[in-house]
């Protein structure tokens, strides 16, 4: 079956399974591996992306639920790697092993695209489904604020 989505402002007609994971389809049928597969039953975070500017994770999201909607993935998040969230993350040398933080700014995005100005707690509420196995929660919220320009460090 072909199912068209606009993946990273970009039109995609895709032959396959509406059931396919949009992860598959992302990673294995569109080469974009930014997106992290993880636990497979969307409880670590690492394959989040938004579905028309929503937060979803793509390992259970069924392709079929992504057709004719808007993708993002951190490759679209910003081409050249200059969205503040990542400039932030660089600065304040936020990632260890960095295999959960395509996630952790996929979902920081959205939450500041709701909220521009998030509180220490909301960080915490938006985040607390995104594990990082090297325990980088505080530097990941003190980039978030810096993106929010609420904060400057941990």
């Amino acid at each position: 079956m072909t199912i068209s989505l606009h993946v990273n402002g970009q039109a995609h007609d895709l032959d396959a399974d509406p059931d396919m994971p949009l992860l598959w389809a992302l990673r294995d049928l569109l080469g974009l591996t930014g997106t992290r597969y993880g636990c497979g039953e969307a409880h670590c975070g690492a394959c989040t992306v938004h579905l028309d500017g929503r937060a979803v994770r793509a390992c259970v999201t069924p392709l079929g639920r992504a057709a004719g909607r808007r993708v993002l993935t951190i490759e679209g998040l910003s081409p050249d790697g200059r969205h503040p969230l990542q400039a932030a993350w660089v600065e304040l040398a936020v990632p260890q092993c960095g295999f959960c933080q395509a996630g952790q700014i996929m979902c920081a995005a959205a939450l500041l695209a709701a909220n521009p100005r998030p509180s220490d707690a909301e960080i915490d509420r938006s985040l607390a489904g995104n594990l990082c196995r090297c325990g980088t929660y505080t530097r990941i919220r003190a980039a978030v604020k810096k993106a929010a320009g609420t904060g400057g460090g941990p």
